[in-house]
């Protein structure tokens, strides 16, 4: 195993899960609560997204929201196949769960339900929430509008939000799940980024002046741009239009975006194993068209992958300012 860098460590999953856990509980998230989010960091770790684990606290500390007022989340509007939720200004890894498990229960009487959520930041990874969908048998779509971070196509403001769209299927033997920003780097990438003085790629973002950049600094002050042009920018004002059946009662909400759940029953179309055994027939498909040696990874694939690995070998590999940074915080 060649040696780690000085600007490197690595953590045992146990230790970085309890400094994680002290670390949220001075962000006001003790308990249940804080092990909610901790949940999540570390399997977005695990997955090897290093950039929404353990420094995602730090983007948490940083963020305006944090001295804001919390309440609990709470029922704005409701039908029997939708329902509205205010999360009180909760941390978005916190709220979504919370959401997400509510679609799921409520999915079970009515085949189908919609949920809305607003008023909550910092969401993590859509993949997440669409894997637990997937693998209780159930179909997913998810897409989160967020602050504006991101210049439309032929603007230099950052009008949309890097907003995330994922879907989940209930495949075997792991579930397929789709998961992609509409930005060209992410908001959690680029703070990491920041916070190691590192150059961004050539085409990322704009400074404050709408010139291309490849300072993080610079591009936090500026905007980030879609990815892959017009066709990002496309995505992301769907993604930003469907945010807005969340947040479009709330002027004050409605600037920070909101998110979008679908999830439904197979059997309202297909029976389950139906579904299930064409996804099978589908993913061989693809993978017979590699050429002879080589393998085409599907989405979600590489993370499963890792998970495992990670898990087997008992440690985190992060940077080294972070882990200083958590313990100081």
């Amino acid at each position: 195993m060649p040696p780690l860098s000085i600007c490197r460590l690595r953590l045992p999953i146990d230790e970085a899960r309890a400094l994680m856990r002290q670390a949220m509980a001075r962000l006001g998230y003790a308990g249940e609560d804080g092990e909610v989010v901790v949940a999540h960091l570390i399997d977005a770790a695990l997955c090897g997204y290093e950039y929404s684990g353990l420094p995602k606290i730090l983007d948490a500390a940083a963020n305006p929201q944090l001295q804001m007022p919390r309440q609990p989340m709470r029922v704005v509007h409701e039908t029997p196949v939708s329902v509205l939720l205010d999360a009180g200004n909760q941390i978005g890894m916190l709220a979504l769960q919370r959401a997400t498990e509510l679609a799921m229960t409520r999915v079970n009487a009515s085949g189908l339900t919609i949920v809305g959520l607003t008023n909550s930041w910092m969401t993590g990874r859509s993949a997440y929430f669409m894997e637990q969908v997937a693998r209780a048998g159930l179909v997913g779509i998810l897409t989160v509008a967020t602050a504006g971070l991101v210049a439309p196509s032929g603007g230099i403001k950052p009008v949309l939000g890097t907003n995330p769209l994922a879907f989940g299927w209930p495949a075997l033997p792991d579930p397929l799940v789709v998961d992609l920003g509409t930005s060209a780097i992410s908001w959690a990438d680029l703070a990491l980024r920041a916070q190691r003085d590192e150059l961004l790629p050539e085409g990322l973002a704009i400074d404050a002046n709408g010139l291309p950049t490849r300072d993080p600094h610079e591009a936090r002050e500026g905007a980030i741009l879609p990815f892959g042009g017009t066709k990002g920018f496309a995505l992301s004002l769907a993604v930003q239009a469907l945010g807005l059946l969340a947040s479009a009662r709330s002027i004050e909400h409605s600037r920070a975006g909101g998110v979008f759940m679908l999830v439904m029953r197979p059997d309202l179309l297909v029976p389950l194993e139906d579904l299930q055994a064409e996804l099978a027939r589908l993913v061989s498909r693809i993978k017979a068209s590699a050429p002879t040696g080589e393998d085409v990874r599907l989405p979600g694939e590489r993370a499963f992958s890792e998970r495992a690995q990670r898990l087997q070998q008992g440690w985190l590999e992060i940077d080294r300012t972070v882990y200083d940074r958590l313990k100081a915080l």
